[in-house]
């Protein structure tokens, strides 16, 4: 394996992850950036108030993208598992 094969691997390693995380973590942060708007509004310091919204968020994303994030994240690893040999000769 030379250097440039770990780096592509590596490379395409971080963009499935990125790929993987940003429909959870994008809708999470925009709901913790509104509540967080809401609290500051009105001065309500509960910490249940963030956790309770994002949770749901959390779920309804993976119940609507779920399926295409295991399919994205097999698509992937079969591609690898069939690059072994050209990887490593």
């Amino acid at each position: 394996m030379t250097p440039e094969i770990i780096y592509k691997v590596s490379q395409d390693a971080m963009m499935i992850a990125v790929k993987l995380t940003a429909p959870l973590l994008l809708p999470s942060l925009a709901i913790g950036l509104v509540i967080a708007m809401f609290q500051a509004a009105t001065q309500i310091n509960e910490s249940t108030l963030t956790f309770v919204p994002k949770l749901i968020v959390i779920g309804l994303v993976l119940m609507i993208m779920g399926p295409a994030m295991l399919q994205m994240f097999l698509d992937y690893f079969q591609e690898l598992i069939r690059d072994i040999p050209h990887l490593i000769g």
